[in-house]
């Protein structure tokens, strides 16, 4: 059995990342602790899906045969750059983390670790809307190279306003535009 006087130890000397004024220990860190804490304790991960681009892990933590906690976590292929190569190996990471956070190990502040954290800031800052400057841009070179925002129907997935935009479509659209793709991928557009 875990005394939570040791887990208290084990935290104090964790090393957390400051994240907008939030301490969140990084998954390396709470696997160091837990190490410490259940020196015969063990980890198992399983994905329970793996379809379409998009993984679902859980992780098991263990001391001994006594299941202490477990964490799940979701992984898109298509959500970051990383991820385009290591979305399962990340999804891994993240149920470990989310585990080991249940049974106390680096969760001062938050179940969520420092590379959760981040990634959902990544994240946020694709899928939100873009600014009115933004908007401008976008309009005054569509008019500028006469072209229509209906034409860019593969990357606004037909957007119903300019609202609607997100900053990963405004810099395709923006690529697209200042020719930073190939011809052939330009026109598609028509």
């Amino acid at each position: 059995m875990i005394e939570f006087k040791k887990i208290e130890e084990v935290n104090e000397r964790l090393k957390p990342v400051d994240i907008k004024g939030r301490k969140y220990n990084t998954v390396n860190q709470r696997v160091l602790g837990f190490r410490e804490v259940c020196p015969n304790g063990s980890i198992t991960t399983e994905i329970l899906s793996l379809e379409n681009g998009i993984c679902v892990m859980q992780a098991k933590v263990y001391d001994g045969d006594d299941l202490l906690a477990t964490g799940t976590a979701y992984e898109r292929e298509d959500s970051s750059y990383i991820n385009k190569t290591s979305y399962i190996e990340n999804c891994e990471t993240s149920a470990v983390g989310r585990a080991l956070g249940f049974v106390g190990i680096g969760a001062v502040d938050s179940i969520a670790t420092a590379e959760e954290v981040k990634n959902a800031q990544e994240q946020q800052s694709r899928f939100a809307p873009i600014s009115k400057k933004e908007q401008k841009a976008l309009i005054d070179l569509l008019q500028a190279k006469n072209k229509s925002i209906t034409g860019f129907a593969d990357i606004t997935h037909n957007a119903q306003s300019w609202g609607q935009i997100t900053a990963e479509m405004y810099a395709k659209i923006m690529q697209r535009l200042n020719g930073e793709e190939t011809e052939a991928e330009f026109t598609k557009e028509s």
